[in-house]
């Protein structure tokens, strides 16, 4: 209803915004440079605006702030004028296409201005089933940051935005952890909007070949079901039946470091930091272009425009096939026993692409004296090449029937509601059975990563024990639309957890302690009273020549075994419902 409510205010804002007196030009920046140049962020929205004003089918919209200060923008294009997306899901499916997340792989803002003009003026059949939605410019603040060196790999455009955003985060691996109001307001945005199908433009990085464009669909197995059945088996060939021949050739990403393309590669695998693992979460299907950096600016625009088209004549045909299957996944998730929470590649199993590439080979090099890879252009080659994309669950978990999460972690409920969950305080103070994680292990990154010293290879333990809640504590049923984002935010040991973001770092410090004089005394007092502990004090120093030897490790030892050592250290504090609870009790 927030974000109902967000949108019908935005859109009166909108339809009351003055209309250009001036007459528009049509004609983009990428255009008039014969395909060199690359449109600022101020002349998007200009253009925009102006198409906005001069056809019925098209409005621009503000659809929160970011950290530049500048609003984000929605563009959308419906030839019957109907830009209340609560009407328009009930007839149409919903092509969402987000731009500049990296502002220097600025190939799909070009696109899509041409791609929306060419819709509203009739030059491309107006679609029946289907309204497209565009993000002009996600990273505001990278956009405003232009220059003409950071892309050091790329050819062209002249200028262009930088990756950093406002607060130099990298923006697509935000979107779970949500440090920016990007991030934010990206989330209310898809939750008004509820996209069937999404499209992140990008250029990639890596090796030579000769494809303009490839594709990285959001992975198939990871998205699971009929789903993924569709985008593997029906979306994707459909895609590249098309391009090929409009003269497209294309090729999934070419997923390769410093290595040769011939040797084989692996689909990359999108969690839910990126944009389409975010998507995926909500039964989105996602897909990133990734053009080719070395090949001329102009040819990459002009092929992020023909996969828009082509995704669009699909999701266009396809309407109430892509519709039925999100209402079956919707329906069908939240009643599995169990759910996958990593993921690892299986090696064995492998696509033969018939694939066009450069013949690479490593030679001296003439600054290094080192061996370096060189590719030779004038040597193209079509061979098969084995592609590995099949990816099966290396960690699952029970599903519970809910989460509830005590009052004070409100940076996870914010999230929670900022993305569509619906949450259930408890009305009186209520005993509960539950299961309860301590955390077990885990990894920390040593080196910052997007503002974050990210952990991994988090494991837990897990004891089951009655716990009384206080009102107002949090209920969070598994059982609704929300169900993929609960599960892989909550549960501590998946890839993009709350946990592994450090929301729950205050956890991992003991805040109390003992002074060794006085602990000494009253330990040797209670492991008199414990003789099976004591048995196995005595073991671990006669077994363990460290821990007989260290002193502060004995005490240590029996503290965290006493009545003394903190329960806070190491819970888990969301806790795990895995028996249905009457209504009654609430």
């Amino acid at each position: 209803m927030r974000i109902l409510l967000l949108f019908l205010v935005v859109f009166t804002i909108s339809c009351n915004n003055p209309k250009p007196t001036v007459t528009p030009n049509f004609k983009t920046t990428f255009e008039t440079s014969e395909g060199k140049e690359t449109a600022t962020y101020m002349e998007v929205i200009q253009f925009y605006n102006h198409l906005d004003a001069s056809y019925k089918s098209i409005k621009l919209l503000e659809m929160g702030n970011t950290d530049s200060g500048f609003p984000l923008h929605l563009v959308i294009y419906n030839p019957s004028g109907e830009f209340d997306f609560e009407k328009i899901r009930s007839k149409k499916r919903v092509l969402l296409v987000n731009n500049g997340i990296h502002p220097g792989e600025s190939d799909g803002i070009d696109a899509s201005m041409l791609f929306l003009r060419d819709l509203a003026s009739n030059k491309i059949n107006a679609p029946e089933n289907t309204v497209v939605a565009v993000i002009p410019v996600y990273n505001i603040g990278g956009a405003l940051n232009r220059n003409s060196t950071s892309r050091t790999n790329q050819n062209g455009p002249k200028s262009y935005g930088f990756r950093g955003n406002a607060q130099n985060y990298d923006l697509n691996r935000d979107f779970i952890k949500s440090d920016t109001r990007n991030a934010k307001s990206f989330a209310q945005l898809f939750h008004v909007v509820q996209p069937d199908v999404f499209i992140d433009n990008h250029v990639s990085n890596g090796a030579d070949y000769q494809y303009a464009i490839t594709h990285l669909f959001t992975q198939h197995n990871k998205l699971g079901g009929a789903l993924g059945t569709y985008i593997e088996n029906q979306m994707m060939p459909e895609l590249e039946q098309k391009l090929e021949k409009k003269n497209w050739p294309i090729t999934p990403y070419v997923n390769v470091f410093n290595s040769v393309p011939e040797n084989g590669f692996s689909q990359f695998k999108d969690s839910p930091r990126y944009s389409t693992g975010y998507t995926t979460l909500f039964n989105t299907l996602g897909m990133m272009v990734e053009t080719h950096m070395l090949k001329p600016y102009k040819q990459r625009v002009e092929g992020t425009y023909e996969i828009m088209n082509s995704m669009l004549e699909i999701v266009e045909k396809d309407a109430e096939t892509i519709a039925q299957l999100r209402a079956d996944t919707f329906n069908s998730n939240p009643k599995e026993n169990t759910w996958p929470i990593q993921w690892s590649l299986d090696s064995e199993k492998f696509k033969t692409l018939n694939f066009k590439g450069y013949e690479g080979k490593y030679v001296d090099s003439e600054l290094t004296g080192l061996r370096r890879l060189q590719y030779d252009t004038t040597k193209p080659f079509e061979k098969p090449v084995k592609y590995n994309n099949t990816f099966v669950p290396s960690s699952t978990i029970t599903v519970p029937e809910a989460y509830v999460i005590p009052q004070g972690w409100h940076r996870i409920t914010e999230l929670l509601e900022l993305n569509n969950v619906a949450i259930i305080p408890l009305k009186k103070d209520t005993l509960l059975t539950v299961e309860s994680y301590k955390i077990k292990d885990y990894k920390t990154r040593t080196s910052p990563y997007e503002g974050h010293y990210a952990h991994y290879n988090t494991t837990v333990s897990t004891t089951t024990k009655d716990l009384l809640f206080r009102a107002g504590d949090k209920l969070v049923y598994t059982n609704q639309t929300a169900f993929r984002y609960i599960i892989e935010t909550l549960e501590p040991s998946a890839t993009d957890s709350f946990f592994n973001w450090n929301f729950f770092d205050t956890i991992l410090q003991q805040k109390e302690g003992f002074s060794p004089y006085v602990w000494e005394d009253l330990a040797l007092a209670y492991l008199n009273k414990k003789p099976d502990l004591k048995r196995e004090f005595n073991a671990k120093k006669a077994n363990d020549s460290s821990f007989s030897k260290s002193w502060y490790a004995q005490l240590d030892w029996i503290h965290k075994r006493s009545p003394n050592y903190e329960k806070a250290h190491l819970q888990y504090p969301i806790y795990r419902i895995s028996k249905k609870i009457k209504k009654a009790t609430l």
